[in-house]
């Protein structure tokens, strides 16, 4: 695997918290995600999963057994374990009911939680030891998630989300609450739980609290309960995990597309910078002794693990390089300045100046600007990166223009910004897409009259009501595993996305069918003028199929240009054959009704993309 590793999903390898050299992670394995043990002293890799649907949730505990989920077709399934080594397969918790996985701990003496997410709807919460029978402490009716356990796992700690509330609440192993937060009379905000002190004795539990405009970090102890450590605020989204031998926290914070690492001190009230290159972050964690391991990227350049501390990582083989130029813009709006990160292919390379500035367009005497991709990202609680994306390198490498743009609703620009998705779902989006395209062809970067929309899962959504709302702006459209019905696909979705659409529109589509319609690209299908490539997924909870048809029903009444792909996949997969799929598919269909130029620089864009987006 060295010779060829290759990052599946951005997340760091798990650490065996007693021996710092003994890892598991996932990566690819022949085009699927699986998982793969990792021993630093020795630098190889022994695969641990092999299966038919892919394996991407997996931990170490402290006696170095390798813990894997694996689940079936639906994503239902048990948590298993093995020595570190290899050896017999063993079941971690016997007699836990199937379900979707949540969250797994492991402390230092073998005891286990694990959350899952029930068939029947809810989340139940399991404690018990390794390959024991487990005994439920605590249910919860809607979506949660394991938040943490006490390194002596008297305490527990479970986020859930329910009617678009966030809640902790720490309960005892013996399922007594005895925290809930936000308590009724205690700060307004939202938390999200960052696990407790892995140091034996503190109990203390870290999270991240969100006001109107800030984040702040806080903590709660049985003792002192929850403490909000004001005076170190951040504008825009963070992420915060313990150091593993001191009483600090590295807090990664997005912000414009970019990461940003800070450690900070909560008894000395110190925060300080912690030098990272310039790009993302996916993933980031402190070791013991003070070395930092994480997992970087860029737009020209793919994932690779960087450690401070000498640690052996799993190293890449060789890694392509997005050609052309990658640039960031800013498009002022009546509703505040509307950031892009746009690449282009190498022949406007050095004619971007004047462009770049918004002065003028490119001088090169007959340099017509290209055809220009809108690769639109899903969530909608996402952003898009100054990261690696196999779309954005094939597109590129193919002469395309790519475009991608952070509208409202996107993270990374603070909570206000983050919020201004909920006013009239899907059209301020599409407003600020089409506000983009204006000013790129006004700056002379793109074509007005070849310009297409790419997008997955609620991208594919945003996609599909663009053309429908806006049919004269767009040329093509890529939607893969769309929201195409909003009646139908908060029908047929899961409790937890229905509670977000009665959130989002202030009712069912009973109490409010207006609004609902107002937002369904079902409503505005027979406007649709761009040929559309509709991608869908059999086996898809979150965008079903059944909303997917109608919608292609009513395209097909309005004699719409349109083709239809469809995987026998969920919503999310760990096998990278339907990616490249679905990446051919699209790649040909645009080549077909937008053109590009032959690029001037020949590429070689990966054959496997990475991992999948969500809604």
């Amino acid at each position: 695997m060295s010779d060829g590793f290759q990052v599946f999903l951005g997340v760091l390898p798990e650490v065996c918290p007693r021996d710092g050299r003994r890892m598991v992670l996932t990566a690819d394995a022949d085009g699927r995600c699986e998982v793969f043990a990792w021993d630093a002293a020795t630098r190889t890799a022994r695969q641990v999963t092999e299966s038919s649907e892919g394996t991407v949730h997996c931990a170490i505990d402290a006696e170095s057994y390798v813990w894997w989920f694996d689940e079936d077709a639906d994503g239902r399934g048990h948590w298993w374990f093995q020595p570190f080594d290899g050896g017999p397969r063993l079941p971690g918790l016997p007699g836990a009911p199937a379900g979707r996985p949540r969250g797994l701990a492991v402390t230092d003496d073998g005891t286990v939680a694990a959350a899952l997410a029930l068939p029947g709807g809810g989340t139940s919460l399991l404690l018990g030891r390794r390959s024991h029978v487990p005994h439920e402490v605590f249910r919860v009716a809607g979506e949660g998630s394991l938040g943490g356990i006490t390194p002596e796992g008297d305490l527990v700690a479970l986020a859930t989300v329910s009617d678009g509330a966030v809640t902790v609440t720490v309960v005892t192993s013996g399922g007594r609450v005895v925290a809930t937060l936000p308590h009724p009379d205690g700060p307004g905000g939202r938390f999200w739980c960052r696990g407790f002190s892995p140091r034996p004795g503190r109990s203390e539990l870290l999270l991240v609290h969100e006001f109107d405009d800030r984040y702040e970090l806080a903590t709660w102890t049985a003792r002192r309960g929850l403490v909000t450590h004001s005076w170190c605020r951040f504008d825009t989204e963070i992420t915060a995990r313990w150091y593993p031998d001191s009483d600090e926290v590295l807090v990664r914070q997005e912000r414009h597309g970019r990461s940003l690492l800070h450690r900070v001190s909560l008894r000395g009230r110190t925060r300080r910078a912690v030098p990272t290159p310039a790009g993302s972050l996916l993933d980031a964690a402190a070791r013991p002794g003070g070395g930092l391991h994480y997992l970087w990227t860029d737009t020209a350049h793919p994932p690779v693990l960087r450690a401070t501390d000498g640690v052996a990582l799993p190293a890449p083989g060789p890694l392509p390089q997005v050609p052309g130029h990658h640039t960031d813009l800013w498009t002022p709006t009546p509703d505040g300045p509307v950031h892009t990160l746009l690449s282009l292919p190498r022949p406007l390379h050095s004619r971007l100046t004047e462009a770049e500035r918004g002065t003028g367009p490119p001088t090169e005497a007959g340099a017509a600007p290209p055809p220009a991709v809108f690769l639109v990202h899903g969530g909608p609680a996402d952003h898009d990166r100054d990261a690696y994306d196999a779309t954005l390198h094939t597109l590129v490498a193919s002469g395309y223009a790519v475009a991608r743009v952070n509208y409202r609703g996107s993270t990374g620009y603070g909570p206000r910004w983050r919020r201004a998705l909920e006013a009239g779902v899907g059209h301020p989006q599409v407003a600020d897409l089409a506000a983009v395209r204006a000013d790129l062809v006004r700056r002379g970067l793109v074509d007005d009259r070849a310009t297409a929309l790419w997008g997955v899962s609620w991208g594919a959504y945003l996609v599909l009501l663009a053309l429908g709302t806006r049919p004269k702006l767009w040329q093509a459209g890529v939607a893969v595993k769309p929201v195409a019905d909003w009646v139908t696909a908060h029908r047929m979705t899961t409790p937890t996305l229905r509670a977000l659409d009665v959130r989002w529109f202030g009712g069912t589509p009973e109490q409010v069918p207006e609004r609902y319609a107002d937002s369904s690209p079902l409503t505005f299908a027979a406007q649709v003028r761009a040929p559309l490539l509709v991608v869908g997924a059999d086996r898809d909870v979150k965008c079903p199929p059944e909303q997917i048809r109608s919608y292609l029903t009513a395209l097909s009444a309005a004699d719409v240009a349109h083709e239809q792909m469809w995987l026998d996949t969920g919503h999310d997969g760990y096998d990278g054959a339907a990616h490249v799929a679905v990446l051919r598919r699209s790649l040909s269909f645009l080549q077909t009704h937008l053109p590009a130029p032959r690029p001037a620089t020949p590429s070689r864009p990966p054959a496997r993309p990475g991992g999948p987006r969500s809604r």
